[in-house]
């Protein structure tokens, strides 16, 4: 197995940081030149009053300043490059998976991952990730509040331990509801892309009403539950704020204290101010950028959780181009999450050049077995075969070449008509585009279209018919000259001519050598198959020449029943 690219894309990650960890040392250490310039002015300049001396340090403090916010730029543009290369690592990972759980377990939302992405990579990049990284020397600072009086040090030391404890607290008050937000969030924006998918029906059935009200359900929830961790937060963080501004006048004050008991000199007072705004603001930060670090640690752990159940697949063996001989053995099927199959011990053999009809009532399985015969869903049972290997001995995306497939609900994507049909290949040739059309019999159709070929067809391919939409997907199925050829209902949307065409493309498949399965109650089209496959409440009632399958009564009837 593979080893993990999360993991991998971490590591190298890691590698950054510590090389970036080098940037915030020098940029800490040079934090002392304020309070380092405060205490000499104080104590040399204004006793010596040696201008030369003055513009001399103010010289050599400027510089180091200057050099200090020079480091903070490449340290920003070092970590930003560092996010684009994690991005790089691991996108391409997270969406092949997120397709595969998909797959697994329709109702996960996986979906939701690639946008943890964005949340972990605005995090590594982001002023969360610095706070940390300068938090650790909040020690260091404190130190030296100590370095000019134990009573500065215990001040500053009593007000980081306030400020951290807030952190703290504002981690426990915050944290359920914010989980709550997210999945709250995930749901309503799942529910309102399966609405906006369905926005015809919405307004014919006048079903908006009903539909808003539900999505302001789900939106309120997210809101209340934000709404509550967000008074939380900012409770705590104004409570923050005003322990340390009221640091900064405890410590004014124990200063200036000392100063009239000559316990310090007067310039240790600015200096000691300076030093411990220092080391509160690394806590400060850290409070400021709670929600963002929450969010980045959900997004972590979703995304270890999805590279950890969909691991990397082992590269296969390439295998030669199939001839199209189809094998189905003891073929079980149930659905993705489920254990009940809804097909049983199906078997049969389809040979190139042969045309099989799969027909039957609703509710059959016919449906469930065109996916599992083009590899979407495994099998429970059994095996399906492509010239005598298993469709799991081959790699996913060559698989995919070697098939046709145009499911029951045809889905298109955003895009020109061109990109549909070679499958959104970036090398896709015309002449193999436009003689995948001429094959479905959809060509004179696009040329009538206002861009042809370019014309853009909307999300789902709204811009078209049905029946336009089906053609369509009939061409992107024959793309490529794949050997097995899977079509779900062809002919739902098409009207006496698209029917026509159907009938010829399927006989022009077959006298191509091609293996065509279709699922079909149309009696014009299961008549161009050879052979016909007859299910009824997911079993096998018969399989063997269409003309002898149709002779009697029971199979005629198992077939129209399905209208």
């Amino acid at each position: 197995m593979k080893a993990n690219p999360f993991r991998q894309a971490l590591a190298t990650y890691r590698t950054i940081i510590v090389a970036t960890m080098s940037f915030s040392i020098v940029i800490n250490v040079l934090m002392f030149v304020s309070p380092l310039y405060m205490l000499q002015v104080y104590d040399r300049v204004l006793h010596s009053r040696n201008e030369m001396t003055l513009m001399m340090l103010t010289l050599i403090a400027l510089t180091m300043l200057a050099l200090c916010n020079l480091l903070e730029w490449i340290r920003s543009r070092v970590l930003m490059r560092a996010g684009m290369r994690f991005d790089e690592m691991i996108a391409t990972g997270v969406f092949s998976r997120v397709i595969t759980s998909t797959l697994r377990h329709p109702q996960g939302r996986s979906e939701f991952a690639l946008m943890d992405i964005d949340r972990l990579r605005e995090f590594l990049t982001g002023y969360g990730l610095v706070a940390l990284c300068d938090l650790p020397w909040m020690p260091i600072f404190l130190a030296v509040c100590f370095f000019f009086h134990p009573l500065i040090g215990f001040i500053a030391t009593g007000g980081a331990v306030i400020v951290f404890t807030l952190a703290i607290a504002n981690e426990f008050m915050t944290k359920k509801e914010l989980f709550r937000a997210t999945i709250a969030g995930q749901g309503a924006i799942h529910f309102s892309n399966s609405t906006l998918m369905n926005v015809e029906v919405v307004r014919a059935l006048g079903m908006e009403d009903s539909l808003c009200g539900r999505w302001n359900a789900l939106h309120r929830k997210v809101i209340e539950s934000q709404a509550l961790a967000s008074d939380r937060s900012a409770a705590l963080l104004s409570i923050s704020r005003f322990v340390r501004m009221g640091l900064q006048t405890i410590i004014l004050g124990a200063g200036a204290y000392l100063a009239l008991e000559a316990a310090i000199s007067p310039g240790s007072i600015i200096a000691a101010s300076i030093m411990m705004g220092r080391a509160l603001q690394p806590v400060d930060q850290v409070v400021g950028q709670w929600k963002q670090f929450v969010s980045a640690r959900q997004a972590y752990g979703r995304l270890s959780k999805i590279f950890l159940e969909v691991p990397e697949e082992q590269r296969k063996l390439s295998l030669p181009t199939p001839s199209g001989t189809l094998s189905v053995e003891q073929l079980a099927v149930a659905a993705p999450g489920t254990k009940a199959p809804l097909v049983h011990s199906v078997t049969f053999r389809v040979n190139p050049g042969e045309a099989v009809a799969i027909v039957g009532p609703s509710g059959a399985g016919k449906s469930s077995l065109a996916r599992a015969l083009v590899g979407i869903w495994s099998p429970a049972a059994g095996t399906v075969r492509l010239d005598g290997s298993e469709l799991q001995h081959w790699e996913t995306d060559a698989l995919g070449q070697h098939f046709g497939y145009l499911p029951q609900n045809v889905e298109l994507f955003s895009g020109t008509i061109a990109e549909n049909i070679s499958r959104f290949q970036e090398a896709a040739k015309p002449e193999a585009i436009i003689e995948a059309a001429k094959l479905a019999r959809v060509h004179q159709l696009i040329q009538n279209l206002p861009d042809g070929y370019d014309t853009q067809i909307g999300v789902g391919g709204r811009q078209l018919s049905g029946g336009q939409r089906q053609r369509v997907g009939l061409a992107r199925a024959v793309y490529g000259n794949p050997s097995v050829i899977v079509l779900d209902e062809p002919n739902a949307n098409l009207d006496d001519e698209g029917e026509e065409a159907l009938n010829q493309v399927v006989l022009a498949l077959k006298t191509m050598g091609k293996s065509v399965l279709f699922v079909s109650h149309k009696m014009s089209l299961i008549a161009m198959s050879g052979k016909t496959l007859v299910l009824a409440q997911g079993r096998m009632q018969g399989y063997g020449a269409t003309r002898d399958i149709l002779q009697p009564k029971s199979a005629v009837t198992a077939i129209h029943s399905a209208d």
